[in-house]
């Protein structure tokens, strides 16, 4: 295995650990103003997530930093031709940010009102925003042969794109409702409990509609003239099989293997990405030939050498760091304790 494809892998597992954990703190974000009517509940919401949510985006930093050093012209062209959405979802994960700050530092319920939909907006566009980024590198861009995007934002916004926006927003909707009931106690645990299925079947049922749209646009399963032509075989099939089990174990009162079954589609989904694209890291529309690969994308051999070495030593002191943030916070979050935000 030479030094693209270790680098290749380590990006997917950094955006998969993304997904994975900022999905639940979107969801929650998503849900805050729905989940929770009074100031008290709001803040109980806030504080199930307010341990980790700037951490889980140092994933997103690191994955964008590994891209830029590894796969340069992958880098260019992606946040080229993902300019304008790139910067407003730069502008609402600030914003999110921000009222997670802001909102507790005055008592006017006007004040904290603003600031909780502010975070549903901070949390909403961010996850709708990467769905259509991952349509979007499903389906193909028009990339030229110098490896620059040609098209323009609004081509961005097609039907199937949006569809994958809406299937991330559902997903994550699900991921942060599943985590507060293993994180909440009293009034926010009920109303969760209660709306769990109200989430769960939109999210069944938009995860179907857009594997099916894959089929018929994208070429991923069957990448005709691609080498080397690896297929996501069955990992889509066990993310939908691990969707259903998320009703079932919920269902059943397990909410820690409901909360496992959700993070495991959100897995399965992003391999099943990755995999499809491979060795391919953007498809061009105009001629297959033009398709940016890790390859044709990458930066030197010197330089991969050198990131690989940093990778061994850092990576593991960031995630056994991250591991013990968890534990430390693993507790309950309710009402009759101090809350921070």
């Amino acid at each position: 295995m030479d030094l693209n494809v270790v680098w290749f892998a380590l990006i997917a597992v950094l955006f998969t650990g993304f997904f994975f954990l900022e999905g639940f703190d979107f969801g929650v974000g998503m849900l805050l103003p729905f989940l929770a009517k009074e100031d008290a509940d709001r803040r109980v919401v806030i504080n199930s997530i307010g341990p980790f949510w700037d951490g889980n985006e140092v994933w997103l930093l690191t994955a964008g930093g590994a891209m830029f050093a590894a796969f340069p012209h992958w880098y260019a062209t992606l946040f080229s031709g993902f300019y304008l959405a790139l910067v407003l979802m730069l502008f609402a994960l600030i914003l999110r940010g921000v009222a997670f700050e802001f909102r507790s530092k005055a008592e006017s319920p006007l004040w904290r009102n603003g600031w909780d939909w502010a975070i549903f907006f901070g949390s909403f566009v961010p996850a709708l925003l990467w769905g259509v980024a991952v349509g979007n590198l499903l389906r193909g861009l028009p990339i030229d042969a110098s490896m620059h995007y040609t098209g323009g934002f609004l081509e961005l916004l097609n039907p199937y794109s949006l569809l994958g926006g809406l299937t991330f927003v559902s997903l994550f909707l699900l991921h942060g409702i599943l985590f507060l009931k293993l994180k909440t106690r009293g009034e926010v645990l009920e109303r969760a409990k209660a709306a769990t299925f109200r989430v769960w079947l939109p999210a069944v049922i938009l995860a179907v509609v857009f594997f099916s749209a894959t089929l018929f646009a994208t070429d991923i399963f069957v990448k005709p003239g691609v080498t080397p032509n690896v297929s996501p075989g069955v990992l889509p099939l066990l993310a939908a099989v691990t969707l259903l089990l998320v009703g079932w174990f919920v269902k059943a009162g397990r909410e820690g293997w409901a909360f496992a079954m959700s993070g495991l589609t959100i897995l399965l989904a992003t391999a099943t990405v990755f995999i499809g694209l491979f060795p391919r890291v953007m498809i061009s529309t105009l001629d297959p030939n033009w398709s940016l690969t890790i390859y044709n994308a990458s930066s030197s051999p010197y330089t991969l050498q050198v990131m690989t070495v940093v990778a061994i030593v850092f990576v593991p002191i960031v995630l056994a760091y991250q591991g013990w943030t968890y534990w430390v916070f693993r507790g309950r979050v309710g009402r009759t304790q101090p809350l921070e935000y």
